[in-house]
Parts: structure tokens; C-alpha cells; sequence
């Protein structure tokens, strides 16, 4: 029996949530194998934000038996477990680590919260850190004095474990080599896959670092931090770092939104694209010469499974390593976008939402949870 298949030995349905920035998403993993999605846009309330949509969601869950509802948890520091019961010092612990990802945390433990209190089923926690976790210490490791206490965490962990739970179906054997996959959204990192484990990641400390992305910075000299820090206040920086550069500084503040620039034909926008794929190569690169070589190449995400454009510009320089796609493929978008005479290239579907499922249910079947009071 599938681990998929014994989610539903109780009868009973998982909740999977996701709650993004602006929006919640969540997904309902029925017990005859059917599935039910939903999205609440926060911004779209008049008022109450991602706590009106959470009373949406829960609104629309009654009478439906639950087993138990899992949770994306971007930041979930040293935790090595891909999920963990939630429990008020669950809470208090995951409340210290918002800081980390002032984008994400806070909307996520709101609904945690909110799910505590509405549903008494468990509340299951799933980290995007801890596929990281295998990493070893030459990759956690930041160049900085130990007794500071910081180090590379990775994130957008919950949908590269997805892809290397699904990855032998499409390379077989090929799955446990040398692979990087590059998830590619308003969020966006790289991971190097050896043995289907995480090795290596593009970001680090937060999920502010590694390449440009929508109006996230990636890594920058720090001496610019230190520079605009005696410029500016520290709740100043943070929003400039998270909301005002990427996509967005590179193309004059034209757009934040990659499918806007593909389009546009303005000079700024083109440039905001081409910077933005030559810092994909780079990781590329970075990445296979780390590893001494990569056997396979992985899309995955809303840009990297939906632009034709940005994987064309991201591959056309990669000859030297191997990777030529197909152009048919390509345009088509198919699963194997990979010409006759290059080494696999893929396009993948992220399903977070899924692997959320399966970690809850794997959780629910090998350990007993306690339902505590409700939280705060």
C-alpha cells in the first residue's frame, strides 16, 4: 500500500494549508481520493486580511470529518523532522523565528492559530527548512564567527521534496545522480540534489538571499547593507529588501511580475529579464561545479513550468554542461524538454500542497497526537 493510499486508512480527510503574503491557499485531500481546493485572496477583504480568510476557510470545512490539517512553516530552523505536532511551545518557538521571514511566518502561524481554535482536530507543522537539513556542514556554514550562531537554512523545501519523491518516475535510475532543480517564482531558489538529497541551496540565512526574485534583493556585497544601514533605519532596510528591489528595481519599478516583463518591450523590462536569467545560469554553474558536474536539469515553479522565454534564456549558454533543449518541447511545454543529444532537462509540476498531505499523514500514522487547548 502507497504511503498516499494509507492517508485515508482512518476514513477522515487532510487539510492541507499553504498561506502565502497575500493570499491563503489550501486543499482538501479527500478520503475517496477526490480533492477540493481553495483560495481566498487577503488583500480582497474589506477588512480582516488573511484573518477573514481563514474564517472563509474554516466556514467552508464544516461537517467535513478531518484527520488533521497540515501547515506550510517557511522558517523552520534547526528542526531536522520534515513535520511536527504543533503545541503552545511549538508555537513560542516558530513566534522567534518570524523574523527570519517577515513575508511569510507571521500569516502562516495566524493560521495555524486559527485553525487550533476552529478545528479540534491536530495541527501539523511542515517546514521548508528541513529537507535542507541534510546539507553538509561545508554548505550550512556562513563565513562568520561560530559564536554568532547563524547559518545557511535553504528554503522552498517542502516543494523540492516533492520533486525528489517524484523524480524516479521520470530519470529512474538517472534520480539519484547529480541533479538541480530550479524552482522559479515570485520566490525562487535552486537546490542540488545527490542520492535524491538536498546538498547545496542558493538561499540561505533567510529567504531574502540567492538569486534576484520578484522584489526580493538575493545576495548582495554586504558593505551595501552596512552602507544603506547608516542611511536608514532598520524597519526601513527590511522593507527595502523585501519589497522594493528584484524584478522590480531592475526594470525601473515597471513591474514585479515576470510574465509583465517577458511581454513588455520596453528596454528596462528586458533588462530586468536577462538579469534575472544570467543569475539563474549562475547558479546553475555554481552549483555543477560544486558538484564536479550535474547529470539532469529541473524546472519547477509558477516561471519555471509556465515561461517557454525564461527557460530558452536560461539553457541557451548551457551547452558547455551538457544541456540543450528542444525547441518543439520546449514551446509545448512538455515533461521531457530536452533535445536527442543533451542530458535531461525537465519540466515538473510544484505540488506543495501534496507533499503537506503526505507529511501529516505519515506523521498521523506513526505517532499518536495530543489536542491541546486552544491557542492563543
Amino acid at each position: 500500500m502507497s504511503a498516499w493510499e494509507q492517508i485515508f486508512q482512518a476514513k477522515q480527510a487532510i487539510l492541507a494549508v499553504n498561506s502565502g503574503s497575500s493570499s491563503v491557499k489550501a486543499r482538501l485531500y479527500l478520503p475517496d481520493g477526490s480533492e477540493r481546493a481553495f483560495h481566498f485572496d487577503a488583500i480582497g477583504f474589506d477588512e480582516g486580511g488573511h484573518r477573514a480568510a481563514f474564517r472563509r476557510l474554516v466556514e467552508e470545512l464544516a461537517d467535513i470529518p478531518l484527520a488533521g490539517v497540515g501547515h506550510r512553516i517557511v522558517h523552520g530552523g534547526t528542526v531536522s523532522e520534515p513535520a511536527r505536532f504543533v503545541d503552545e511551545g511549538e508555537l513560542v518557538r516558530l513566534d522567534e523565528l518570524s523574523h527570519l521571514a517577515p513575508l511569510h511566518m507571521p500569516n502562516c502561524l495566524l493560521g495555524v492559530r486559527a485553525c487550533m481554535r476552529a478545528l479540534r482536530v491536530p495541527q501539523i507543522a511542515c517546514y521548508d527548512t528541513a529537507f535542507h537539513r541534510t546539507m553538509p556542514e561545508e554548505a550550512k556554514r556562513l563565513p562568520i564567527p561560530a559564536a554568532l550562531g547563524l547559518e545557511r537554512f535553504g528554503f522552498h523545501g517542502i516543494n523540492f521534496a516533492y520533486i525528489a519523491r517524484i523524480l524516479p518516475q521520470h530519470l529512474e535510475g538517472a534520480a539519484a545522480g547529480r541533479v538541480v532543480v530550479a524552482h522559479l517564482g515570485s520566490g525562487a531558489s535552486l537546490c542540488l540534489l545527490e542520492q535524491l538529497r538536498s546538498v547545496d541551496t542558493t538561499m540561505g540565512l533567510t529567504p531574502i538571499g540567492g538569486i534576484p526574485m520578484a522584489t526580493r534583493s538575493g545576495d548582495l556585497d554586504p558593505g551595501v547593507m552596512i552602507e544603506l544601514e547608516r542611511r536608514m533605519t532598520a524597519d526601513a532596510l527590511t522593507d527595502v529588501f523585501y519589497h522594493q528591489c528584484g524584478w522590480l528595481a531592475l526594470s525601473g519599478g515597471m513591474s514585479a511580475d515576470m510574465k509583465t516583463l517577458v511581454e513588455a518591450q520596453a528596454p528596462q523590462a528586458q533588462f530586468a529579464v536577462s538579469y534575472f536569467c544570467r543569475g539563474v545560469r549562475a547558479a546553475i554553474g555554481a552549483l555543477a561545479a560544486k558538484a564536479g558536474g550535474i547529470d539532469a536539469l529541473v524546472f519547477t515553479g509558477a516561471i519555471g513550468e509556465g515561461s517557454p522565454v525564461i527557460r530558452d534564456k536560461i539553457c541557451a549558454p548551457l551547452d558547455f554542461l551538457g544541456f540543450r533543449l528542444s525547441e518543439e518541447a520546449n514551446a509545448q511545454g512538455q515533461a521531457q524538454l530536452h533535445a536527442p543529444d543533451s542530458k535531461p532537462i525537465l519540466r515538473l509540476a510544484a505540488d506543495e500542497e501534496r507533499m503537506i498531505a503526505l507529511y501529516a499523514a505519515e506523521l498521523l500514522r506513526t505517532r499518536a497526537p495530543s489536542i491541546g487547548a486552544s491557542a492563543p
